[in-house]
């Protein structure tokens, strides 16, 4: 007598369909917070290592790099690329650095002579956890930018009120054009020197670190503000598209070029002090302590516990 073997009945079938899918669905999130705390942890690591660099600059200078060489002849990524072993890139870059217009464009950062640099994408200034992107002139973006101060990228004496307290980073065409850290005396563990930026998608210019404006960001903003960027022309200012951050341009004066620090984590951003250490600031920080972290001669009074 032969035996019948028995299958699974379709309701069976479908009963093991849906526990498999509710497995899934639990441990998706599970497994994309993983991927993400990696992510974090590597873009940590790469802002240490900007840290370092920058230490391993100030021996060699006494000071601390610029900022940006006025709008188009470069910016502190230049600088301190050989400390970041990019010597051989650096070489390859031309610091014919002009404040005239006069002089063209050729050393600008798109000029030809200069892309051969500028068109490489140096992965330790790149998070993970962001989106890369070139505009379409073929030139990279970035993921870290300096720190400016609490005012706005021209550093406002005062801006609306608040009162700009000083920053490590400014024009190497300005005054004095470039800071040690004896340029500091609120302390370098109190004091931030880069943060975190979001790498605009199309032509957005945020997270353009080889352009002057964009190598910085202020704390006038938030981390993560709703309120927008402002950016100098509605050409690069693409608010919205492929989430962008927002951005406006100015329509007066009243709206002065500004960058806030911006980051893909979820809650905050990473951001580097000038003992080195990086730290994690959440997106709800009070403005007047973000502000204060920013300042390198404020007086601020900052309790550890603050942010």
């Amino acid at each position: 007598m032969k035996r019948r073997c028995r299958g699974f009945t379709l309701i069976e079938l479908l009963v093991v369909i849906a526990i498999i899918a509710v497995l899934i669905a639990l441990l998706l999130p599970a497994v994309q917070a993983a991927r993400e705390a990696a992510r974090r942890a590597q873009c940590v690591n790469n802002m240490k290592q900007v840290g370092i660099a920058m230490h391993n600059y100030h021996s060699a200078i006494n000071s601390l790099p610029p900022g940006k060489s006025d709008c188009c002849w470069g910016s502190w990524m230049v600088f301190i690329l050989p400390y970041l072993e990019q010597q051989s890139l650096q070489n390859s870059y031309n610091f014919s650095f002009s404040p005239s217009y006069n002089v063209g464009q050729t050393t600008y950062y798109f000029g030809a002579i200069q892309t051969t640099v500028t068109n490489r994408r140096i992965g330790t200034l790149t998070c993970p956890t962001d989106t890369p992107n070139a505009p379409s002139f073929g030139v990279t973006s970035h993921s870290y930018a300096v720190n400016y101060g609490n005012t706005a990228m021209d550093q406002q004496a005062e801006l609306n009120g608040v009162r700009h307290g000083g920053a490590p980073f400014t024009n190497i065409y300005g005054r004095p054009g470039v800071y040690s850290f004896a340029d500091i005396p609120d302390g370098l563990s109190n004091t931030l020197l880069a943060s975190e930026v979001i790498m605009g998608q199309g032509t957005d210019l945020r997270g353009f670190t080889w352009w002057g404006d964009a190598a910085g960001f202020s704390t006038y903003l938030p981390p993560n503000s709703t309120a927008p960027d402002v950016i100098y022309s509605s050409d690069y200012c693409k608010s919205g598209y492929m989430l962008n951050p927002p951005c406006i341009f100015p329509d007066s004066n009243a709206q002065p070029r500004m960058f806030a620090s911006r980051g893909r984590h979820p809650g905050g951003v990473n951001t580097l002090f000038g003992d080195g250490s990086v730290k994690f600031i959440k997106n709800t920080i009070n403005i007047v302590t973000w502000m204060s972290v920013s300042t390198t001669k404020g007086g601020e009074i900052i309790s550890a516990d603050a942010y």
